[in-house]
């Protein structure tokens, strides 16, 4: 009901590009229908009877957080784990249900509607501005849905790829599932993967072999889907707003590369007087 069925085949302990052709292959996450957006501001909207939001989650949870654990209109999911990591033995009806609460919240909200959005479009945009703020020299951890860029580099550079890994299913980032490396070695494969940057080649797309042709779903192969894969359009995921420029990598797409047009700057987008106009 949600759209997210195949990202059940991903290990959980896995993990804590580049285009929605690789989202669609790598996740199996929907690449057209709603963007994932909104106004916060109006969040009692979508309560019944239109109750204040705090009000509305008091009565599901029965407890409210600290003000330390909340920020805005979001709570810390380590709160959540906290208060409503394992249900107690001998717990009542309600306690149950409360905890069922929890733990759906932890994962999603309004299940009956999860499936018409582009989530395929909002994990691009999140990791898009998550790789942009890590360039900084004051960042030092890299957040978003890094299991679909190390998969991507994976599938896209064998070089990269760990050794034992050669059976998959789809969707195509459930191969790497078990794949947890130590970090005893890590100087070494950090030289190593300099090395093999540098030795990179041009290679076919791979998703065009019969061995993944033949574990993809179909739904990803249908018209709706493929053309939004060479669409030059943005990638909106609430606050954030990245430009889709598959003009630039045609490569990837079987094409010849013309000499690039300059990178569209969308700063605009991003104003408040643009968004007023835009959204008078």
């Amino acid at each position: 009901m949600a759209g997210l069925y195949h990202l059940a085949r991903l290990n959980d302990r896995w993990f804590r590009l580049d285009e929605p052709l690789d989202v669609a292959y790598q996740l199996g996450l929907p690449v057209d229908g709603r963007y994932v957006s909104g106004f916060l501001t109006d969040f009692h909207v979508y309560i019944d009877g239109g109750r204040p939001a705090w009000q509305w989650f008091h009565e599901l949870l029965g407890v409210l957080p600290l003000a330390n654990q909340i920020q805005k209109f979001a709570v810390n999911c380590t709160w959540f784990q906290e208060t409503f990591g394992e249900c107690p033995e001998g717990a009542d009806e309600e306690t149950v249900r409360r905890f069922a609460r929890a733990y759906i919240m932890m994962l999603l909200a309004r299940l009956e509607e999860m499936g018409s959005y582009n989530w395929g479009s909002a994990a691009l945009a999140w990791l898009y501005r998550c790789m942009c703020r890590v360039a900084n020299r004051h960042v030092v951890k890299l957040a978003g849905p890094l299991q679909l860029l190390q998969s991507w580099i994976f599938w896209r550079f064998p070089g990269f790829r760990p050794a034992g890994y050669d059976a998959f299913s789809w969707p195509l980032a459930s191969r790497w599932s078990g794949y947890n490396p130590g970090i005893s070695e890590k100087g070494p494969r950090v030289q190593m993967a300099r090395l093999k940057i540098d030795l990179l080649q041009a290679r076919d797309m791979p998703y065009s072999t019969p061995d993944v042709l033949q574990v993809v779903h179909p739904e990803v192969l249908e018209p709706r889907h493929t053309m939004l894969w060479w669409c030059v359009t943005s990638l909106i995921y609430f606050a954030v707003v990245e430009w889709h420029q598959v003009d630039r990598v045609l490569p990837q797409f079987g094409g010849v590369q013309p000499p690039p047009h300059p990178a569209l700057n969308i700063d605009f987008l991003m104003s408040q007087e643009a968004s007023e106009r835009l959204c008078p």
